[in-house]
């Protein structure tokens, strides 16, 4: 073999050679280039489904904001027609109140209501003996009913006529005027306790007043619902 021949297979070598390289250089690129792609795919999951995490969280706690000041609101609406409501209630018992101061004026007909309001204090109480408090301007009335009262009770009950003993020292508050709007009052009616004290029933017309409200309050609110805003 000449040194043609042997330059010539040299080439052809060299040749074979580079062509190898440079495919394994292909398939290195196309095997890093999918590799790549690859990873890049996966990052860009990655980071969609933390953006997707984040969204929903952020739109929970926007949920969650709503439904609180959704809550509050509401709360806030309630407590303003249960406001309102009372202020009417109020009123009414103001309204009532005022009446009430009318009832004494007309003596024949409160001198009546004195005594069936002792007889149903005595039905209460059931006591053979009781101390009675009553307005010192009502003083005289009570004591104009006190022996029909204990003989109607005696007949309702069926026992002897209790004693009835009419408080001098301690009266009760006397009806409201401008003097003392803001002190205690009584618009009429009575008092009784059993003589120990241990018994108390009190029967003047404002805790009748307020029995009625807290008994009719119910009813009255339902009235007042869709009425009140």
């Amino acid at each position: 073999m000449n040194d043609a021949d042997v330059a010539k297979q040299i080439q052809q070598m060299v040749r074979f050679i580079n062509q190898e390289a440079e495919e394994k250089a292909n398939e290195i690129l196309v095997s890093a280039e999918e590799e790549f792609n690859i990873e890049k795919l996966q990052l860009v999951e990655a980071e969609k489904k933390k953006i997707r995490q984040e969204y929903e969280r952020k739109e929970k706690q926007v949920q969650v904001r709503k439904k609180i000041e959704y809550s509050m609101q509401l709360n806030a609406s309630r407590i303003k027609v249960l406001q309102a409501q009372d202020d009417v209630v109020n009123s009414m018992k103001d309204v009532a109140g005022k009446d009430l101061l009318n009832v004494s004026q007309h003596h024949h007909q409160y001198k009546h209501l004195l005594k069936d309001l002792i007889v149903q204090s005595l039905l209460r109480l059931k006591e053979p003996s009781v101390l009675l408090r009553c307005r010192k301007d009502d003083y005289h009335l009570v004591e104009s009913v006190l022996h029909s009262a204990k003989e109607e009770y005696a007949e309702k009950a069926n026992v002897y006529p209790p004693e009835i003993i009419v408080d001098q020292d301690v009266y009760l508050p006397p009806a409201p005027h401008h003097h003392n709007a803001h002190g205690s009052f009584c618009s009429g009616g009575v008092v009784l306790a059993s003589r120990d004290g241990k018994i108390v029933f009190e029967n003047s017309l404002d805790a009748r007043l307020d029995a009625v409200f807290r008994k009719k309050l119910p009813e009255i609110r339902k009235v007042l619902v869709g009425q009140v805003v």
